[in-house]
């Protein structure tokens, strides 16, 4: 009775290693993301030196429709002196 009660036990330690990895495998390779979670960001380019930045994190000039994006504050200041 007690050989029964390990293997039962070695058996589900090992199956749930196994479903572990898998699940590790399948998500690391991008079959488990939902729809959802598969987000785009838009970047916009600075007009200086060409970097594409993340509009919400990059520093910027102007209003409306004239907003330039820049990657840093040497780009900004090098835009205004133009």
């Amino acid at each position: 009775m007690a050989r029964l009660i390990f293997w039962i036990i070695v058996l589900a330690i090992v199956g749930r290693l196994l479903w572990r990895f898998m699940y590790a495998i399948f998500e690391g390779a991008g079959m488990l993301k939902e729809p959802h979670e598969r987000t785009a960001v838009k970047l916009v380019r600075d007009p200086v030196c060409g970097t594409y930045v993340v509009p919400a994190s990059a520093l910027t000039t102007g209003s409306g429709v004239g907003i330039k994006y820049f990657c840093s504050e040497k780009c900004r200041q090098q835009w205004g002196r133009k």
